[in-house]
């Protein structure tokens, strides 16, 4: 092959095989009587390679290395890397297609696609205005993204967001937005909403937790000063609870 078949062969141009010929990454070919370099399979291959690798953000230093230890294989064995390689990529694709369906589905204002426990949580949770309840949807959205809840948790939530109780205890927490930390009525919502947990969802806390490092402070600063201490409060109580 020619310079310009193997290029359009791997999907590279010419320029940047030329390229890889000057920075030594790529070796040069025998050159025909007329000049032309002859390319092989081997080194379409070898091309097909390091775009892939490239494509994966390494640079042409460890792009290098990596070739270096694939020195001396099979050319069939390489093939079949990059046709697992390839596999990968279709399977990440498929995946990557099926989310931004799910998210193509969702009305405009959607946070996005969900895990289906928490689709199912979201969907039994009565419909309120409370900023409170906005602020734990928040909160729970981010746990499912990072994955830092599990789906056990979550469905067990579920029992406790249909409760409609939980809707006046979300009313006392936002009618604390004025209120100084040493409120009175911290300590009685505190006791309330522990009392409204289910006692499984106690024994489903991993012994690390579900807070997200570092969200803990970030989700305070979003209360007032009396919320804040009904929140924190809350959560030293649910975790010394579930470690009980």
């Amino acid at each position: 092959m020619r310079i310009g078949e193997i290029a359009a062969l791997v999907g590279l141009t010419t320029r940047t095989i030329r390229h890889y010929h000057h920075v030594g990454l790529l070796p040069e070919p025998e050159r025909r009587p007329n000049g032309y370099r002859a390319y092989s399979i081997r080194d379409a291959v070898l091309l097909a390679r390091v775009r892939r690798l490239t494509e994966l953000g390494l640079s042409l230093d460890e792009v290098r290395d990596v070739l270096a230890e694939d020195a001396g294989r099979e050319l069939a064995e390489v093939l079949a890397e990059l046709d697992a390689d390839l596999a990968r990529q279709e399977a990440d694709i498929r995946e990557r297609r099926c989310r931004l369906s799910a998210l193509l589905s969702e009305p405009p204002d959607a946070a996005g696609p969900v895990s289906p426990a928490l689709a199912a949580l979201l969907a039994r949770a009565p419909r309120t205005d409370s900023p409170s309840a906005a602020k734990d949807r928040d909160y729970l959205t981010l746990m499912d993204a990072t994955n830092s809840g599990s789906q056990e948790i979550l469905t067990l939530l579920g029992t406790l967001v249909a409760d409609p109780a939980v809707v006046e205890l979300y009313e006392r927490l936002d009618a604390l937005a004025e209120a100084p930390a040493d409120d009175p009525r911290i300590a009685p919502l505190v006791a309330d909403l522990m009392a409204a947990v289910p006692e499984e969802l106690f024994a489903a806390i991993p012994e690390d937790g579900v807070v997200v490092t570092g969200f803990k402070e970030a989700l305070l600063a979003e209360y007032a000063p009396a919320q804040a201490e009904v929140v924190g409060r809350l959560m030293e109580a649910f975790m010394e609870r579930g470690r009980g």
